[in-house]
């Protein structure tokens, strides 16, 4: 039987970046992925290569922030294994029925110039609210940084800058109870609060909604950092796809001696003694784990599936099949090959550049509420639906042949059909027939806005949230794993039992979207649960170590 220091299972981002500090470390690591290729949600793929050869796809995802929170690239040196990002700038269009629109540039003065053509005030409130939503984002990054119940972690990760933005935020009484309002509150209500017009609360709401939720919800008010994100650090996006990423950081791992295991999925993880010691794959093939399992998958496979019933406790056994949440909102996935990118033809004489980032097709507030409480009811909502769509070949041309394009749309949608049970792919209602006539009725409002969108298309491909799941091996479809709202993000995920990364069975850990600080394009759960493992081998010299850093943040605070 192999042997080594530490099995991940699942390939994923996470996974990848948790391998590559262990393998630094000097531990020996396997990966075990079940797909054919490594990366999870985070792949690139030339999908339909029969009817579009060359076209690169981006399976899942696609715009990256939260990566440039954290230290990961640089402290991994990503960039010695072909890493390179591109800017997108200007990063967010969303066109509007009456022939406005909003595009918002990194630089919060453009962003400001254009939407003062419509209104200045709130075009000034923009500034506001992104300069509130930046110094809370600094405020708090320290916290994605680190193990979740780890204070000398969090602590250590305080610099001037960021302790500065804290006291900016919450330095006194009435701005720490004005925070907490803040993040308990409706997306919708702090919108109406800042701002008039639909131009401006519409994207808004549209990003916040990326949680998964309507923007009518209260508690998750956290998702509108997403277009703060975009003006600081920015977005952008790995050349060659989201899947460049995963590219480097295979790289890294086997360059380190790693070893990446394709097609093997994990039916079994073997505890003895209350001890994780190993994993048992399908066709019988046992792996030992001498220090660590660690699970880059949802906690509830791994519970309810990978571990045998009687080692665990049965009351968390039971927390994790029923308390927590995943609200049946997921996504259906819609890739083009395109002979042309969309022409937005009403909106600008130099379209193309509109294209570089995200466009959004959010006409109002309650465009984007319907497209979400619909989801979250069983129901589909494509009768007007809103949508979350790219062009990447319009910044990165390597994604397709020359003067061709490649379209990514993500549009929200029921997991479990209501009225539908029992039928369908899984038993969720979805069929080829319905996903394709869904995907014809987004591409049909598409082209309310970009009328030459549907003789532009070369292939198409059509993946449905049970496909998707399925795909991504994740519960219901949720490709965060569980829902990212308050009672489920940072010391209370994915329960505050097994919130930091390990588990009450020893030597198995936890990581992956499922975690803290949750889904998206990070890397930071898979950092912090190694940092957790590598913690647990020497304490003391850690503890130490983290003493040492705080004091010298401390005394740079004083100068």
């Amino acid at each position: 039987m192999e042997a080594y220091d530490a099995i991940v299972i699942g390939a994923g981002h996470n996974g990848l970046v948790c391998a590559a500090y262990l393998l630094n470390a000097g531990y020996s690591v396997l990966l075990l992925e079940k797909r054919p290729v490594p990366g999870g949600a985070a792949t690139t793929e030339e999908a339909i290569p029969e009817e579009a050869p060359g076209f690169k796809f981006n399976l899942c995802a696609i715009d990256h922030e939260f990566i440039f929170l954290g230290p990961i690239i640089e402290e991994l040196q990503l960039q010695k294994y072909g890493l390179e990002y591109l800017a997108c700038d200007p990063h967010t269009f969303c066109p509007h029925p009456d022939g406005k629109y909003f595009l918002a540039h990194k630089s919060l003065e453009k962003t400001h110039n254009a939407i003062a053509r419509y209104s200045a005030r709130d075009a000034d409130k923009y500034v506001e609210f992104i300069g509130y939503w930046s110094k809370l984002m600094s405020a708090i990054a320290p916290f994605f940084n680190a193990p979740p119940q780890s204070v000398l972690g969090i602590a250590q990760g305080y610099k001037k800058d960021n302790i500065l933005d804290a006291l900016a935020i919450a330095g006194s009484k009435d701005k720490a109870l004005n925070f907490i309002r803040t993040m308990i509150t409706a997306p919708e209500d702090l919108l109406n609060e800042y701002f008039d017009t639909e131009l401006v609360k519409a994207p808004l709401a549209r990003l916040a909604a990326e949680i998964g939720a309507p923007p009518s919800q209260k508690g998750i008010t956290a998702g509108l950092m997403m277009l703060a994100m975009r003006h600081h650090p920015g977005m952008a996006r790995p050349k060659g796809g989201t899947g460049a990423l995963t590219q480097a950081l295979v790289k890294l791992v086997t360059a380190k001696g790693g070893k990446i295991l394709t097609e093997q999925m994990v039916k079994e993880v073997i505890v003895e003694d209350n001890r994780a010691v190993g994993v048992k794959v399908a066709g019988g093939a046992e792996y030992r784990a001498n220090r660590a399992v660690i699970s880059n998958i949802d906690v509830r496979r791994l519970f309810l599936q990978l571990v045998a019933e009687d080692a665990i406790n049965p009351n968390l056994r039971e927390k994790v099949d029923r308390r927590i949440t995943n609200n049946n909102e997921t996504i259906l996935k819609i890739d083009c090959a395109l002979s042309e990118a969309p022409r937005f033809t009403a909106y600008d004489r130099d379209d193309e550049e509109n294209l570089i980032g995200t466009v959004l097709i959010a006409d109002s507030t309650a465009h984007v509420e319907q497209a979400h409480s619909l989801a979250t009811m069983g129901q589909i909502p494509d009768a007007n639906p809103s949508i979350y769509l790219d062009i990447p070949s319009v910044l990165d041309p390597t994604l397709a042949p020359e003067g061709k394009h490649t379209l990514w749309i993500e549009f929200f949608a029921p997991y479990q059909i209501a009225g539908k049970e029992g039928t369908g792919l899984y038993g969720t209602g979805w069929t080829d027939e319905l996903k394709n006539q869904v995907a014809d009725n987004v591409m049909n409002k598409l082209a309310d806005y970009a009328p030459n969108i549907k003789d532009s298309v070369i292939a198409r491909r059509v993946e449905s949230p049970a496909e998707l799941g399925e795909r991504l091996g994740s519960y219901k479809g949720n490709y965060y794993h569980l829902d990212m709202t308050l009672d489920q993000m940072i010391f209370l995920r994915p329960l505050p039992e097994i919130a930091n990364y390990t588990t009450p069975i020893k030597n198995l850990y936890l990581t992956g979207a499922g975690t803290h600080p949750g889904g998206s394009i990070s890397g930071m759960p898979g950092r912090n649960c190694a940092r957790v493992f590598l913690n647990k081998q020497q304490p003391l010299a850690k503890a130490q170590e983290s003493v040492s850093a705080i004091l010298r943040s401390l005394l740079d605070l004083e100068k």
